[in-house]
């Protein structure tokens, strides 16, 4: 077994903390987590939220990094090489595939949400958004998602910035802008914090957050629970082979289970900061909180435009959320670069620019599916709003499950106990154990089944 990685190493245990970190905060807490909060009833899904992510999100996000650790290669040959030492099946390299696959499908339309972000920076700096009401402010992004040529320009260079970090390797890329993005952004977002609690209603924000409603759940409560889920999953960046890669970049003396509690508790204090950002300047300028994937580009621009220093702040939050798209990126691209180095003999820098533009050209479909291509559907979804469903509620708890039942199941223990750090009378040890062999494979298993309507 491989002590190091032919890609590089981190430098360090807090190196690998940021990027991991990095990879888990994205869009997926600053954007997605708080209007999905939102759609289902604020407290309750919160509650829900953290419970997937303590009973099925740490569990499975040790088990990838232990995966990634072991094999210390693209998650592909990782897969493919630990089931040849275990005598499993070659096929358990599948789950390296749905990662590459996963990764590939959530940054062709991250990218173009990323784009809005970069955009948005210029429009709330600009004044844009000052004095406008909600019909304004709908217009404005409705102008956006409805001029192709802009989203090209913003998607490419969104897809630009993240080739070029990830081009310059483990050392000189990754690490290096993580170190400086990662504090950047916790900055601003206490910053904003602070903001929201002087001008919003802080009050009313934080016991929507935190005041359970589960009346709210109680129409469709099977898809409240597959939407925490897939939050958990989408947020903490599991399935999809970023977490897997930085794994396998980590030094063996690093303990795995307490770096993963870290990158854990700091992505949902990150989510759970966003939304003490939003909500409380959503609340007292009388908006809806529920009001979906327009929360951040539709609501909170009426709200920076009507408040004091709301052009500066404006600008701040939307080049936060452009900086969280940047982390998790990367980390998002990482994987299939890792595959074409070990795999065709390509250089970084080519392997880079052939993922990068894959993932660009699948972009252009994304975005026109927002304006030219608006009346092509699939299973009744435009090709972004597809990706988005099949990535967050089917191929992350998919590659979740497998990540479970390989660890928990085929993985021989005395490997797990090695990897882990744990002797046999570890209690900690045992926790894991029965909940990524047990606890954590059924409530995918239950909740896919309530999805499909079968229980």
């Amino acid at each position: 077994m491989s002590t190091t990685s032919m890609h590089g190493m981190w430098s360090s245990r807090l190196a690998f903390i940021f990027a991991a970190t990095g990879s888990a905060v994205g869009l997926g807490n600053i954007w997605r987590f708080p209007y999905t909060a939102g759609e289902y009833g604020g407290g309750a899904f919160v509650l829900i939220y953290l419970l997937c992510v303590a009973a099925i999100g740490i569990p499975i996000m040790v088990a990838e990094v232990m995966l990634g650790r072991r094999g210390r290669q693209s998650p592909i040959n990782t897969m493919r090489a630990l089931a040849a030492r275990q005598g499993a099946h070659p096929a358990w390299q599948l789950l390296g595939w749905i990662g590459i696959l996963a990764g590939f499908l959530i940054l062709s339309f991250y990218s173009v949400i990323a784009g809005w972000t970069l955009a948005y920076v210029l429009r709330a700096g600009s004044g844009q958004f000052l004095g406008i009401d909600g019909p304004g402010s709908e217009a404005i992004f409705a102008a956006l998602k409805a001029a192709p040529g802009q989203l090209f320009a913003w998607h490419t260079l969104f897809m630009v910035l993240v080739v070029l970090i990830v081009a310059r390797g483990v050392a000189s890329g990754l690490e290096r802008a993580v170190r400086i993005l990662m504090p950047a952004l916790f900055v601003l977002l206490v910053i904003m914090v602070l903001y929201a609690a002087q001008a919003g209603d802080f009050g009313a924000g934080f016991a929507y957050l935190f005041t359970p409603d589960f009346s709210a759940l109680s129409a469709n409560p099977g898809e409240a629970i597959l939407n925490a889920m897939g939050q958990a999953f989408f947020s903490l960046s599991l399935g999809m082979g970023a977490i897997m890669i930085y794994g396998s970049y980590l030094s063996s003396q690093a303990s795995i289970g307490t770096n993963v509690a870290i990158i854990a508790g700091m992505d949902t204090l990150v989510a759970v900061l966003a939304g003490l950002a939003i909500f409380p300047i959503v609340f007292a300028n009388g908006l809806a909180p529920s009001k979906g994937p327009g929360l951040i580009f539709v609501t909170l621009p009426v709200a920076f435009g009507q408040m004091p220093f709301g052009a500066l702040f404006g600008a701040a939050f939307f080049l936060l959320l452009a900086f969280a798209a940047w982390t998790s990126a990367i980390s998002l691209l990482e994987p299939m670069v890792a595959y074409l180095v070990e795999n065709k003999g390509f250089g970084r820098v080519r392997a880079s620019l052939l993922a990068g533009g894959a993932v660009w050209l699948l972009g252009i479909a994304c975005l026109l599916s927002l304006n030219a291509w608006s009346g092509f559907t699939l299973f009744g979804k435009g090709i972004l709003d597809l990706f988005d469903y099949l990535t967050a509620n089917v191929l992350l708890p998919l590659g979740g499950l497998l990540i479970a039942i390989f660890a928990g199941w085929i993985l021989d223990e005395q490997v797990s106990r090695s990897e882990l750090g744990a002797s046999h009378g570890a209690w900690l040890y045992r926790l894991w154990r029965v909940l990524i062999r047990w606890v954590a494979p059924l409530c995918v298993i239950l909740v896919f089944l309530n999805k499909s309507g079968l229980i």
